[in-house]
């Protein structure tokens, strides 16, 4: 006897797909919150640390610009601080000869000026690589702030130009030092929504071929010098509106301001953060502010003279830098993946464990 037994149907269950927000939204509300936190930091602490709160924002930009050009594409710039030399005279010239432009025009007008000086350095740039780039863009940090002193009566000679930015819209009652924080913040929280985009993009994966690999980039499709050249002028972008901004925060230009050891300082600010990170951008610029800010303190405790205090945040920070490299090559960011590895790992373990 046979027995017929009927197929099994089964109802499959849809699969649930979680929607994710775009991009360029999920970028948005982060740089929003962020912007929340740097109010609320504000709002607690006093004028002193505001200014450094404010200080710490535009060297992030300027280290994430050159995080983008050193750590994706490879291309080592010793004269970055020539970029923000460029964004801050701008202002100051906008501010002083052209009074009636509002300040996101002026600070538009300053990116877009170190933007054009990156295009023209990375169009030179284009065919250097190792210690000829670096010598090349080192030359154009000296030689930029050199301009002052043959044109004193436009550029300010060895002083500068001092001016004043009237930011904040009457009948608000926030101390003006701590409107311009906000502002600088702003600014720089929409600068990096724009290089996120542009790392996370296209655009990213190929300056990260050509960093990896120039043959292989071009074989593949990539023009290699159109990339390396975006690359720079990204960057100067970025650094001219961190000089725009500081000049606008601090209300002076002066070459004294845009020595070869800021750019020296920038480049170290990217490995001490960690090379490629734009979290290590981050960290980078803290160390800038800190490690400088505490070696001064150290320096008064001591009773050190004037020329030993000058040189010692420059020493103390490059100790710092060779202890964090030697510990993790990967910088500062690295060492917090590093860890957070170590943290996961044992909860993986048990996982595992309870599933056989």
């Amino acid at each position: 006897m046979s027995v017929r037994t009927e197929p099994v149907k089964t109802t499959a269950t849809p699969v649930k797909q979680r929607r994710t927000l775009p991009p360029l939204l999920v970028h948005v509300l982060a740089a929003l919150g962020a912007f929340a936190v740097v109010v609320l930091l504000t709002l607690v602490t006093d004028e002193f640390t505001n200014l450094r709160i404010a200080t710490i924002g535009y060297y992030l930009v300027a280290v994430a610009g050159l995080t983008l050009l050193t750590g994706l594409t490879g291309q080592v710039s010793l004269g970055h601080g020539a970029f923000m030399f460029i964004g801050a005279y701008t202002v100051a010239l906008l501010v002083k000869q052209v009074p009636s432009f509002p300040l996101w025009a002026d600070l538009l007008l300053a990116s877009a000026a170190g933007g054009l000086a990156g295009l023209l350095a990375g169009a030179a740039a284009a065919r250097l690589r190792g210690p000829y780039l670096a010598g090349a863009t080192l030359a154009l940090a000296v030689g930029l702030p050199a301009l002052t002193r043959k044109f004193p009566d436009f550029l300010g000679g060895s002083n500068g130009l001092n001016f004043t930015v009237h930011s904040r819209p009457a009948g608000i009652g926030v101390p003006e030092l701590r409107w311009q924080t906000w502002i600088v913040w702003l600014s720089v929280l929409l600068a990096l929504v724009l290089v996120v985009n542009i790392v996370r993009g296209r655009l990213g994966r190929d300056f990260r071929a050509v960093r990896d690999d120039e043959v292989a980039a071009a074989l593949s499709g990539i023009a290699v010098g159109r990339t390396k050249i975006l690359a720079f002028l990204v960057s100067a972008v970025c650094g001219g509106l961190a000089g725009g901004l500081q000049a606008f925060l601090l209300g002076t230009a002066a070459p004294g301001s845009f020595t070869p050891a800021l750019s020296l300082s920038l480049l170290a600010a990217v490995v001490l953060g960690g090379l490629g990170s734009l979290w290590g951008a981050l960290w980078g610029a803290v160390a800038l502010v800190y490690f400088q800010a505490w070696s001064e303190d150290l320096a008064d405790v001591l009773h050190l003279n004037t020329d030993v205090a000058n040189n010692l945040p420059l020493a103390v920070y490059g100790v710092i830098l060779i202890v964090v490299v030697l510990a993790f090559p990967r910088g500062i960011q690295g060492g917090f993946e590093k860890l957070r590895g170590l943290l996961r790992r044992p909860a993986e373990k048990k996982e595992n464990h309870e599933n056989h």
